[in-house]
C-alpha cells in the first residue's frame, strides 16, 4: 500500500510505502472499548465525608434494664438513636440513621471505588491500529468530514510542515492540500452546550476537524493549536481517542513524512 507525499504548496513530490498499520481490519467494538477506557481514567473520584451525618451524640439504648427515663423500649417511641444532652433521653431528637433529618446517607458514593474501565494492552494496541487504518478509509472519513473530490487518503505532507511557526502559514498549507473547507465547517459548528455543563467550565461544544501527526515536539503545535477542531500530536503519543472522537472511527488525519516512517518502525 502506497501513498503520495505532498509539499506545503500542494504539489505531489513522491510516493512512499505505508506501514502495515494502515491495512489493519476495522473493529468498531474494540475501538469503542478503548476510547471509553481512556475517558474513564479522566474521571475524578468523589465521595462523602465518613463523618457526614454521624458527628453527633446520638445513641440507641434499647434495653429493658435501663431506667425508665433513659430507655427507648416500651415507652411508645421508635427504637432509634437519639441525641443526648437534650434534657433527658426520651426528649432527644433522632439522628445518625438515614431516615432521620440530617442523618447519614444509606449508600453514599465512595472515593475509593474503582471507576476506571480496564483494557488489555494487546487489545488497546489493536484498537489503535484499527483506528489508524480507519483514518485512511475514504468512506468512513467522509461521514464526519468535508472531503473534496480527488483527495487521496492517507494525507501525507513533507516533514518541513512541522516547522511552520505562523497560523497563517498553516492555513495556507491546508488550503493547498484541500482540507481548509473542513476547518471552516468546524468553526461554524461551535455551539452552546445544553444542560448543567455550562456551569462547570464546558460552555461550548466544538466539532473535531483535522488531526496533525508529527515526529516529536514541533513548532507547528503552537501555530495550529488555536484553530477550531484541530489537534496536534506526536507519533509517539498517539491514542485511540485522537483517531476516534466520540468512539466513531474515521477522522481526517494529516501525517508528516517522518511521522509515517516512525510509525512503520513502531508498528
Amino acid at each position: 500500500m502506497k501513498a503520495s507525499v505532498y509539499s506545503i504548496e500542494g504539489k505531489q513530490l513522491r510516493e512512499i510505502e505505508l506501514p502495515k498499520a494502515f491495512a489493519h481490519p476495522l473493529n468498531r467494538e474494540l475501538i469503542k472499548r478503548a476510547v471509553l477506557s481512556i475517558q474513564s481514567k479522566r474521571k475524578q473520584p468523589k465521595g462523602s465525608n465518613v463523618r457526614a451525618g454521624r458527628d453527633n451524640t446520638a445513641e440507641a439504648r434499647s434495653r429493658r434494664v435501663l431506667p425508665h427515663t433513659e430507655r427507648t423500649i416500651n415507652v411508645g417511641r421508635a427504637r432509634l438513636p437519639r441525641m443526648k444532652n437534650r434534657r433527658h433521653l426520651l426528649y432527644g431528637r433522632v439522628a445518625r440513621v438515614p431516615q432521620a433529618v440530617g442523618g447519614a446517607r444509606a449508600h453514599p458514593p465512595k472515593s475509593e471505588k474503582k471507576i476506571g474501565e480496564e483494557i488489555n494492552k494487546k487489545e488497546k494496541r489493536k484498537a489503535l491500529l484499527s483506528a489508524i487504518a480507519a483514518s485512511s478509509n475514504r468512506e468512513l472519513v467522509g461521514e464526519r468530514h468535508l472531503l473534496p473530490e480527488g483527495t487521496k487518503l492517507p494525507l501525507v505532507v513533507e516533514s518541513s510542515f512541522g516547522e511552520l511557526q505562523k497560523t497563517r502559514e498553516v492555513l495556507d498549507a491546508f488550503k493547498a492540500l484541500n482540507v481548509l473547507a473542513d476547518i471552516e465547517n468546524a468553526k461554524r459548528k461551535r455551539r452552546k452546550r445544553s444542560g448543567k455543563g455550562k456551569r462547570r467550565g464546558r460552555k461550548k461544544k466544538q466539532k473535531k476537524s483535522v488531526l496533525i501527526v508529527t515526529k516529536g515536539n514541533t513548532k507547528v503545535y503552537r501555530a495550529a493549536r488555536n484553530l477550531p477542531g484541530v489537534d496536534v500530536s506526536s507519533v509517539e503519543s498517539l491514542n485511540v481517542e485522537l483517531f476516534a472522537p466520540g468512539c466513531k472511527p474515521g477522522r481526517l488525519v494529516l501525517w508528516t513524512e517522518d511521522a509515517v516512517k516512525v510509525l512503520g518502525e513502531k508498528a
